[in-house]
C-alpha cells in the first residue's frame, strides 16, 4: 500500500510552475546600464585618440618682445619668436605708423623683408650672424623675457647693403610656409648682400633695425644691375 501510495502521480497543480517573466522596468535598467558602459568606452577611446594627435604635432608657442623706443627716436619694435615654424619676426613702426616687417625663417635658412608702403618682399639666405640672432631670441623667449633693453655703449651700429637682383622673382616652392604667411600674395624678389651700391646708383629705401644680440642694422637696398 505505501509503495502504490509513493508511485501516485502528483496532481498538475502541484507540479513547478514555470518562472514568471521579468518585469519591464528590470529589463528597461539593465539596457541603459549596456548603453551607459558603451559611452563611457568610446569616449575613453576618442579621447586617447585626439591626445595623440594633438601631441604628434607642434604646439604652436608664440612670444612677443617689446623694445624701447630709444631717446629722440620715434620708431617703436617688437619682435615674435614663433617656436612652432623655427621663425623670428620683427615689426618697425615708423612715427607715420607705417610698418615694416623682418623675418627669419630658421627652418628653411631665409630673411625675409616686407617694407612699409611697398608690394614687394624681398629674400635672401641668412648667415652666422642671422643664426645667432635667431638662437638669440629663442634663449630669451625660454626666459619669458617681455621687454629687451635699451641699446647701450656696448651696442654695434653698422649698415647694412642688400642688393635687389631684377627680374629674379622666387618662385612659390623655394619660398617655405612662414614667407608665404609674411606676403601672402605679393612678389618676393632675391636680394644679395654687396659692398655698397655704384655711385651712380641711388639708394632704394633703409630699414633701422635693433637685436636682442646689441646689435643695430641699417638694412638699405638698391637694384643691382641688370
Amino acid at each position: 500500500m505505501e509503495e502504490q501510495a509513493a508511485a501516485r502521480p502528483v496532481p498538475s497543480s502541484e507540479k513547478r510552475l514555470p518562472p514568471e517573466p521579468k518585469s519591464p522596468s528590470r529589463i528597461f535598467w539593465v539596457i541603459l546600464s549596456v548603453i551607459l558602459i558603451c559611452g563611457v568606452i568610446c569616449s575613453t577611446v576618442a579621447g586617447v585618440l585626439n591626445f595623440t594627435q594633438s601631441s604628434s604635432k607642434p604646439l604652436s608657442q608664440v612670444v612677443r618682445f617689446n623694445f624701447p623706443s630709444r631717446p629722440g627716436s620715434q620708431v617703436n619694435q617688437s619682435a615674435f619668436v614663433d617656436k612652432s615654424r623655427n621663425a623670428v619676426t620683427y615689426y618697425i613702426t615708423s612715427s607715420s605708423n607705417h610698418t615694416t616687417a623682418v623675418l627669419f625663417d630658421g627652418k628653411n635658412g631665409y630673411v625675409c623683408y616686407k617694407p612699409a608702403e611697398q608690394n614687394n618682399c624681398y629674400l635672401r639666405m641668412m648667415d652666422g650672424l642671422d643664426q645667432e640672432t635667431v638662437q638669440v631670441s629663442f634663449d630669451l623667449s625660454q626666459h619669458r623675457v617681455d621687454q629687451l633693453p635699451l641699446p647701450n655703449n656696448q651696442t654695434r651700429y653698422y649698415r647694412e647693403f642688400l642688393g635687389i637682383v631684377p627680374g629674379r622673382p622666387v618662385r612659390p616652392e623655394e619660398a617655405g610656409e612662414a614667407v608665404h604667411s609674411l606676403c601672402k600674395q605679393m612678389p618676393i624678389y632675391w636680394v644679395k648682400k654687396k659692398d655698397g651700391p655704384a655711385k651712380q646708383r641711388l639708394i632704394y629705401l633703409c630699414i633701422d633695425i635693433c637685436f636682442p644680440s646689441n646689435i643695430c642694422v641699417s638694412i638699405c637696398f638698391y637694384y643691382l644691375p641688370e
